[in-house]
């Protein structure tokens, strides 16, 4: 899997809260939610972000409460993927449960910069960033699925057939 796009860079411990404001949580359609994608922290993302653009965290991205509704915002707001030195465990899981690739790189949020041009490469096991190759954590085979097929729900869809 290739993702390629323009990085937007927020640093560490971005919340959930900071993705999608508390405040839309009864918004059901996800083209609304998108709506309000990183409004917490940038107000302007939503009208300029492109799709496969990637979000990149530093430490800690997506802290705080356990909602799906965040990682839907930016799936549906084109984000590519997230990309972060490390992930809450809940958001992560979230994340691959949506079909928006969350990947875990060393040192990204020290290189990449809002702007730069990125392109993940899972099958290499690697990020490109302004010529610099950087290593990714391995996805596992099961999660890669979940996203070729656009998530947890519609895996389900298509497998629960063969059981």
């Amino acid at each position: 899997m290739k993702i390629k796009g323009k990085a937007w860079n927020y640093g560490d411990n971005i919340n959930t809260d900071f993705m999608l404001p508390g405040k839309y949580l009864e918004l059901t359609d996800p083209k609304e939610l998108a709506k309000h994608a990183m409004e917490g922290i940038d107000t302007t993302f939503a009208k300029k972000v492109q799709k496969g653009d990637i979000v990149v965290g530093g430490k800690n991205m997506g802290l705080g409460s356990s909602r799906e509704h965040a990682p839907l915002a930016l799936k549906h707001s084109g984000v590519g993927a997230v990309v972060a030195e490390s992930f809450a465990r809940i958001f992560y899981r979230n994340s691959f449960n949506v079909g928006l690739a969350a990947i875990e790189c060393p040192g990204i949020s020290k290189r990449a910069k809002t702007g730069d041009e990125i392109e993940i490469d899972t099958a290499a096991g690697a990020i490109t960033v302004n010529g610099e190759r950087l290593k990714i954590k391995p996805l596992p085979d099961f999660m890669v699925q979940l996203l070729n097929e656009g998530g947890l729900v519609p895996y389900l869809k298509t497998h629960m057939k063969e059981w």
